[in-house]
Parts: C-alpha cells; structure tokens; sequence
C-alpha cells in the first residue's frame, strides 16, 4: 500500500523571499536558493493575524454618545451596553430601561429609556434619564435629555425639561408653560410654549396658547390658536 503523501504548504523565505514547498507540520527548513535556515510555522500566517483579519471583516459596533452625570465627560459606549464606567471619574454610568407599573419612591440616573405605565405611580422623586414616557402619575423633578413623552393618561405634579417634548397623536395635555429643546406636537396641546429649537405641529395637532421658538412647521390640517414668535431661541 503506498504511503500517504504529506500535505504541503508554499512558505517564502524571509531572507530572499524563495518560495517552496514545505510539509505542512514541518518545524523549520532551509531555502533551497539562498541556504539560509528559518522556522515554517513562524512564515505561515499567525494565527493573530487570522483573527485580527476577520475582525477588521465584521461590521463595526454601534456606538452611543452619554454623558457622565457626575463630571459631565463625554463618554463613547456600545449601543447595547447597560452600564460603563467614566473614563475621569470612574464613577458608575447607568444605561438601562426601566419599566414603572406599580407605586415607587426611588431616585432614577440612567442614560436609558425610563417608562411609567398607566397604573405606574412615581413619587417624591427626582429623575434623570435619557429619553421619558409618562403614562401614569409623576411627582416630582424630571430631566429628559433626549426626548419626553406624554400621554392623556398622564398625571404630572411638579417639574420637568426636556431635549424633545413629544405629544403623540390622539393624546393631549394641559400645563401653564413649558420650557424645552424642541417639540412634536401630533395630539392637543394647551400651553405657552418655549423652545431652543423648532418646534413641530403636525396635520393632527391642536395647539392652544403662545409659541416662542427657533423655528416652527406647521402641517396643513393642525389648528393653531395664539401669537407666534419665531427666529430667535426662546
């Protein structure tokens, strides 16, 4: 029976750059043009740079921009990531979302999406989150760097600012006067509204009292009752 033929391998000399056939297990040789000895294994593609090329292949991580609420340093993170650490302060970063469905008395910090359900009540509370949906009761101070969202159902007694005011359509709300950085009017709004930015009435809105804002849309179809002052930030 003949004997099984070895798999081989071309390598390059590292001294003149040869190429030869090498047995595949072989540990070193010798260069056939230029004599000189060097290792098969250590010519031969690591295995580092195996995986450092399919990593450079994968599609990269999405990343998320927070800010630190303790020293305000600007932090880059996964998009998926729950917590991380500041890079200054080393203080701890909260990124998760939190769900409200039942009676709380809790400070909240985090990055994250924060949502109190219709029989959720949170109270004696202050709260810093990255983007709000109020459907229950509130009571306390809210800060809403990306966006706030209220429903009809919504009960709110103290505070709150906002990146985005939001008021989805077939819902309304009524407050004396609010201050945010921009807003989406698709339901019924009764306020005297300012904003940083542009302010956003769409075809479904019902908006009554005074706007102050950067810029404002108006869809045909919203109805609009109050003065208007537009091209300067509130």
């Amino acid at each position: 029976m003949p004997a099984k033929k070895q798999d081989k391998v071309r390598v390059a000399c590292p001294q003149c750059g040869n190429l030869q056939l090498e047995p595949a297990s072989a540990y070193s040789t010798i260069c056939k043009k230029c004599h000189a000895h060097f290792l098969v294994q250590e010519v031969r593609q690591p295995a580092a740079k195996v995986e450092a090329t399919a990593k450079a292949r994968q599609p990269p991580i999405e990343q998320k921009q927070v800010i630190c609420f303790q020293c305000g340093t600007a932090l880059d993170v996964p998009a998926t990531a729950e917590s991380t650490m500041c890079k200054r302060c080393s203080s701890h970063v909260d990124l998760r979302d939190y769900n409200i469905t039942h009676a709380v008395s809790k400070n909240f910090r985090t990055h994250g999406r924060f949502v109190i359900e219709e029989k959720g009540y949170l109270f004696n509370t202050e709260v810093m989150v990255g983007a709000a949906i109020i459907k229950g009761k509130f009571l306390g101070k809210l800060n809403a760097t990306r966006s706030l969202t209220i429903y009809s159902s919504a009960d709110i007694k103290g505070s709150f600012t906002a990146g985005r005011l939001i008021i989805p359509e077939g819902n309304h709300f009524r407050w004396p006067e609010i201050k945010v950085g921009a807003a989406e009017i698709g339901g019924e709004l009764v306020t005297n509204l300012r904003a940083e930015g542009t302010v956003l009435l769409k075809a479904t809105a019902r908006f009554f009292g005074d706007v102050e804002a950067r810029g404002l849309v108006v869809e045909s179809g919203a109805v609009v009752v109050g003065a208007m002052k537009i091209g300067s930030p509130a």
